[in-house]
Order: C-alpha cells, then structure tokens, then sequence
C-alpha cells in the first residue's frame, strides 16, 4: 500500500525506481478505512538517506500510513540544504501540538559521545518525548534515541562502549511469541553503528522493560514497556548497503579510532562492496509494529 508523503519530497522520485508506490498529501485520494497517521522525528543529518530508508521499510504494509515528517529546530548544525528542505517539508511541534498519531519513528542521531544536556536540542527532544506520551499509541526509537528516552523516562544512565560498535551482528530471540518478532528466523542479522551501551544484564535486572532480541556481541536488540508505549531498537534495520561504509570512511577521515566494521567488507577486504543480510528482518520488524498499531 502507498505511503502519503508531502508533495515533491524527493523520496517519490527515488524510491519510484524500486517500484515502490507513494502518494501525494495535496492529491485527493481515496479515503481508506486501514489508514494509520504515522510520525518521524528526523534526527539524523542526512535528512533525505533516512527519509528514503524509513519510507522504504513503511511500504511494504497492506495498511495505508498517512506519514508526517517533524523535526527539532536546530539550524545551527546543519548546512543550508538541510535547512531549506526541513523548511520545505517538516513540521514542528508548535504545529501538530493538538494532533494525535497512532505511532512516532524517531531516529538517530551522531551524538553518542556528548552529554544530553550538552546537546543544543535536547529541551525540546524532552518536550517531544513528554507531549508523545499523551499524543501518540506507540513510539519507535532507534539507536541514539533509545538511550536518549531510557534517560528521560526511566532515569537510566548514559552508557557507552569504550570503542564504536560498527558492523553486522548476530541476534537471537528470547521471547519468541511477541508480536514484534513474528515470522523471524530463529538467528538473523542487525547492522550497529554507535558508542553506547545495552548490556543484557544492565536491561534484565534494573528495568521492567521486556528482552525481545539480543546479540551476543551487540547486547539487547528490540526490547519495549510492558504495554508497548515504547519499542526500543538499538541496531539499523533501516541501513542501506552502503551505509556503514560511508561512516566507517567519514570516521577515519576524522581520524576517529574505528576499527573495521564487524563482519560487513566480504573477506574483511574493503575493496568488496558489501552484500545486504538484515533487509528482510527490518521489513518484517516494521510491519509488525504497523500491524499492531492497527488491530491493537
């Protein structure tokens, strides 16, 4: 089923070359009754790379997502491409304050290794996180941002790993009847990019929050409050093949000690373009949140 996008955003004209189908906000159409309002929360500085992965992973439901982009107002990081196109195309908080939404995606963000309060945005993500509490059924939150909410609603640490973890992981299933793991495969694969820490001791005996996956490498994968107000996703299922590549270069460029990503260049050479293993698992994840948000 389509995803309803704003007009001219330029996922359309991207993700039309995998024939996936997406629908202008402004055209009228059909009014479906499996329609779901969905919210992304875009932290990451490649505004369009991860709009064209999110929606990628949103258009593979036979439901209908109505999907609203949000941003932080921050123009002080980013460049002036950036701006015009969240100009363009996102809405602020002030501007959906008395919206409801069925689910909210919020992303990561390359801000691991500074302190919250550090982070020139971080009152207003509090905000968001605060107003989503009352405004939406469900929220999604990857890498960065599960650590950012364990912060701000349980009162949870920051915890980071001495070096990044950076590459493709190994996870298993501990509660293999929950709704977000449906359908997976006993062992599947998870790319990891990020400094912090989820220890599967730290999460078992100092939070109520329920183990879904875990990696033994990777720590806790997918885990979620006991009503799934929050389902917390530590890896990338989103990625694209190219993407850790891209900050494992930009890493060393920076002369940031990285080592080379975990199991990801075919044979360790970086010479070997990387071959996708997660695509599958990432897709299934999204439908069956999407599925929950509908028949919940």
């Amino acid at each position: 089923m389509p995803v309803i996008v704003p007009k001219k955003l330029p996922a359309i004209n991207f993700l039309k070359q995998e024939n996936i189908s997406l629908l202008i906000r402004s055209q009228k159409y059909k009014k479906y009754s499996n329609t779901l309002k969905v919210l992304f929360l875009n932290l990451m500085s490649k505004k369009i790379e991860t709009e064209n992965q999110i929606i990628r992973l949103l258009s593979n439901s036979s439901l209908l997502i109505d999907l609203s982009l949000l941003c932080v107002r921050d123009n002080k990081s980013s460049n002036n491409l950036s701006i015009n196109h969240i100009n363009k195309y996102y809405l602020n908080l002030d501007q959906i304050y008395n919206k409801y939404y069925d689910g909210l995606i919020i992303t990561g963000a390359p801000l691991g290794l500074i302190n919250f309060t550090d982070i020139r945005y971080w009152k207003e993500f509090v905000k968001i996180i605060h107003w989503a509490q009352e405004h939406v059924n469900s929220i999604l939150s990857i890498c960065w941002s599960v650590q950012a909410i364990l912060n701000i609603i349980y009162n949870i640490p920051k915890k980071i790993n001495q070096s990044k973890l950076l590459g493709i992981f190994k996870h298993k299933i501990l509660l293999k009847n929950n709704f977000l793991v449906q359908g997976f495969d006993d062992y599947f694969f998870v790319p990891h990019s990020r400094y912090s820490n989820f220890s599967l001791k730290f999460i078992k005996y100092y939070t109520d929050l329920k183990i879904i996956s875990y990696s033994e490498e990777a720590g806790v994968y997918i885990f979620s409050s006991n009503k799934n107000k929050y389902i917390f996703i530590t890896g990338h299922p989103e990625y694209d093949a190219l993407t850790i590549n891209e900050e494992y270069l930009n890493a060393t460029k920076n002369n940031l000690h990285v080592n080379i990503p975990h199991n990801y260049y075919p044979l360790n050479n970086k010479k070997l373009i990387p071959k996708i293993n997660w695509r599958s698992h990432g897709n299934l994840l999204f439908l069956n949140w999407l599925n929950y948000l509908f028949y919940k």
